[in-house]
């Protein structure tokens, strides 16, 4: 098949759209489908991929991608660059990766329109339950897959405890992350724990500067450590050093990728239970209420402290990684464009 891969962010743009982007235009590609991406971003980056990528294209370029398409596939509804399906009636399969509104007048009018677009589909995928429930209770759920060659357990040292990775935004909840952890170590009762235990926050943004004061504010900025942005391997040596992942999202993810690469790098995470989140996490991690300090806090004290809880975690980690191979998501994808085109 010709597959028209339209992905609204694409590499070198960082996030879950772009990664799954990737990972699934390259299996398309292995498993011996002819694959064109287009995307908005335009940067390009320095990295290469088996497959053509068109960026910010003009009215004439997209519609010839559309043109030479046996089906349209969209990586999240994108109507910018979807749009040419109307007049080659190509078949479409539409993927529901995010909310698809906001708080704002607009975010709910577009809303409406892309579920008015989701309308036309052939099929659409929702990448967890709680995304079909919210938005297309039709839809087939595929969770996500994870960068597999990235991704994996080193058998490193473990010598760091607590990580946070994400965007520093108060969607994200990295606020959540320190003031737990605060309270953990208030409930240490050694003070060479309190010395030891530590938390890192990995990750850029505009609450910076109010997470390093609200460290210094609680008394454990020499307990908790701000790396930056790690991507890449980078983040797979993280993660790897580490053996609590925190999730502490106050927003509705889709899935939540992060989960399945800390799970692969040996991590047990701790997410909380708002969206997809504990679709990403299965059995093999703990979830507490959203935006609960205290219930995130007492999660935080288990995993220190329960061996048989831990061990109870691990073991249930290689089978829930296994559905999330990319080979095996995309075989999923494959099936659902296949028999869309039929």
């Amino acid at each position: 098949m010709r597959i028209l891969f339209l992905s609204h962010r694409f590499y070198p743009d960082i996030g879950g759209i772009e990664v799954n982007a990737e990972i699934l235009a390259s299996a398309f590609q292995a498993a011996g489908h002819e694959v064109r991406l287009v995307t908005w971003s335009r940067e390009k980056g320095n990295k290469r991929f088996p497959f053509e990528v068109t960026r910010s294209p003009g009215v004439w370029r997209l519609m010839r991608r559309h043109w030479w398409a046996d089906v349209v596939y969209e990586n999240n509804p994108c109507l910018r660059l979807s749009w040419p399906a109307l007049l080659f009636r190509k078949p479409d399969v539409i993927a529901i990766r995010a909310a698809l509104t906001g708080e704002n007048t607009n975010a709910k009018l577009m809303a409406k329109v892309k579920l008015k677009w989701l309308e036309r589909a052939r099929s659409v995928i929702a990448v967890s339950d709680a995304m079909r429930r919210t938005w297309w209770p039709a839809a087939k759920v595929i969770g996500n897959p994870y960068r597999a060659d990235l991704f994996r357990n080193n058998n490193l040292t473990r010598d760091r405890e607590f990580v946070f990775v994400g965007r520093l935004v108060s969607d994200k909840g990295a606020e959540l992350a320190i003031r737990a952890f605060s309270a953990l170590l208030q409930q240490s009762v050694t003070n060479e724990h309190r010395r030891s235990c530590n938390l890192t926050i990995a990750g850029d943004g505009p609450e910076m500067h109010a997470l390093t004061s609200l460290a210094r504010a609680l008394g454990v900025s020499d307990n908790v450590s701000f790396v930056g942005v790690l991507k890449g391997e980078g983040l797979a040596l993280c993660l790897n050093q580490h053996r609590y992942l925190l999730v502490p999202s106050l927003c509705e993810e889709g899935f939540g990728n992060v989960v399945l690469e800390g799970l692969a790098c040996g991590c047990i995470p701790i997410a909380s239970d708002g969206g997809g989140l504990p679709e990403a996490v299965g059995k093999a991690g703990l979830l507490f209420p959203k935006g609960d300090v205290a219930a995130l806090t007492e999660c935080m004290r288990l995993v220190t402290e329960d061996k048989e809880l831990v061990s109870s975690l691990v073991n249930a980690r290689s089978a829930h990684l296994r559905e999330h191979y990319p080979e095996v998501v995309a075989r999923k994808y494959l099936d659902v464009i296949t028999t869309a085109v039929l």
